[in-house]
């Protein structure tokens, strides 16, 4: 067999996994579209979107900010833009498999707020944040170890100069973003999802302020470029956390919480859960991350005009995980509500009204992306051939918004319930077993370029939310 017909067979062998899972998932399906009394799923959906709103909120003013971010240093250079890509698609990785890992404190918190137990609640929050801070050292060691070693990345040498300072900036978010998760995760887990919300806005509100004066030297501050965007991005997630703690010490909602986070101890009790919980979300979440930071090296193997197209459909394909991790982490919240309540059935009616509601917004994503998909580019340059190139790209984003929405939505609901392990293992396989090496066969062995780098991830993601569907329903009929 030649070589190409090796490579081709791989890939029609992972559509066949794909079809094989639509395959077995037909009978739901049917049960789903045909038989299903939408009736029965008013309060869940009221109750879904009331929790799950302010998230998304929370979660849309990160990606305006990633959205300014990218505008503002595009528009001061193109090689600056090529530099963020760099350097944000490695700490996106940091920071999601960060926020992952805290996704463990959500249900415990959950299930101490519905038996009423604030004091455990504290307590849990006292030990999440010593947690999450050393990790977060780990993590940032971990990078400095990258920044020592950027030779082997083998990236253009013009990007250099910008790459290095920009990443040392970085460094210093990575503790202060994890303090700042576990109080986030604390807040949502009871049920105040507009607190995070606010916090965040006003934040980006700062960082977009920060990055007009400082990117283009404004009202007398020194022109700094990406640099000024660096330092505008440290500030709002300094800011971000110093308002959750003084909110947690002074608010009035918070008090009969704070008497548990006072007294309560470090213990291996609490650690241990958090971890055993957070271990694999943090992974889940991080290897799914790490197929798209790890093309980015890919990109840059193609040149500087791919790695800067890639950052800018980076940016743009967020806008459906962020607002579908807003759903997904209500019904967390909910599903581990049902579960210390040992209600099998709301747990399911819970989950698939956030099914409901990520696949209508799915559709509404990929209507926005495909309308749009030969003008987005501009925003962020006026360099023709990237734009061009983004709007290639866009065809594979459409591809995966169903898919993505199904995984999002089925880890969290298998979150809420606290079968972890599985969804971690399965995101690996499909993620570094689908997604790379498809990207890597379509973009070079076939001379794709960068579009066939983007290729793997509407097989990987897609196979993955149906395996991850599989599971809940294995798990909760």
């Amino acid at each position: 067999m030649g070589t190409n017909s090796l490579y081709y067979s791989i890939i029609i062998a992972c559509f066949s996994v794909v079809l094989g899972q639509v395959r077995e998932q037909l009978g739901f399906y049917y049960v789903f579209f045909y038989k299903m009394n939408l009736s029965i799923y008013k309060t869940h959906y009221r109750e879904t979107i009331r929790l799950g709103v302010p998230i998304m909120l929370g979660q849309l003013g990160i990606i305006i900010v990633g959205f300014a971010d990218n505008i503002m240093v595009g528009q001061h250079s193109d090689i600056e833009l090529s530099a963020a890509s760099f350097v944000n698609n490695f700490f996106n990785l940091v920071f999601i498999c960060g926020m992952g890992f805290s996704y463990g404190l959500t249900p415990l918190i959950g299930g101490a707020y519905i038996s009423g137990d604030y004091k455990k609640a504290g307590v849990t929050l006292k030990n999440s944040l010593l947690l999450n801070f050393c990790v977060g050292v780990l993590l940032s060691l971990i990078m400095l170890l990258l920044l020592i070693r950027i030779d082997i990345f083998r990236q253009p040498e013009e990007l250099l100069p910008y790459i290095i300072p920009y990443y040392t900036l970085q460094l210093f978010s990575v503790i202060v973003g994890m303090l700042f998760n576990s109080f986030k995760q604390f807040s949502e887990g009871t049920t105040d999802t507009l607190t995070p919300m606010w916090i965040m806005l006003t934040a980006n509100v700062v960082n977009i302020i920060g990055n007009y004066v400082l990117i283009y030297g404004h009202f007398g501050a020194p022109e700094l470029g990406l640099m000024g965007a660096g330092i505008s991005t440290l500030g709002s997630r300094i800011l971000t956390l110093l308002l959750f703690i003084l909110l947690f010490c002074y608010r009035s909602k918070y008090r009969k919480y704070l008497d548990g986070f006072k007294k309560g101890k470090i213990n291996w009790g609490n650690l241990s859960n958090l971890v055993r919980l957070g271990t694999p979300l943090g992974f889940q979440m991080g290897v799914e991350s790490a197929s798209f930071s790890l093309s980015v090296i890919m990109m840059g193997w193609l040149g500087a005009h791919e790695l800067a197209a890639h950052q800018i459909v980076g940016v743009i394909t967020t806008l459906g995980f962020m607002v579908y991790y807003g759903i997904g982490a209500a019904v967390t919240i909910r599903v581990s509500g049902y579960k210390e309540q040992r209600d099998n059935r709301n747990i399911r009616l819970a989950s698939f009204a956030g099914l409901h509601i990520i696949l209508l917004i799915a559709v509404v994503v990929m209507l926005f992306v495909f309308v749009t998909r030969n003008y987005i580019g501009y925003l962020f340059t006026t360099n023709e051939e990237i734009v061009s190139m983004v709007a290639l790209l866009c065809y594979s984003v459409i591809l995966y918004q169903v898919g993505d929405g199904l995984q999002i939505l089925f880890a969290n609901a298998l979150r809420g319930i606290d079968d972890v392990k599985y969804m971690a293992y399965m995101a690996f396989i499909c993620h570094f077993g689908m997604a790379l090496p498809i990207g890597y066969l379509c973009g070079f062995t076939l001379g794709w370029g960068a579009f066939g780098v983007w290729c793997g991830f509407p097989v990987s993601l897609t196979v993955l939310g149906l395996l991850l569907w599989r599971r809940f329903n294995r798990l909760t009929v």
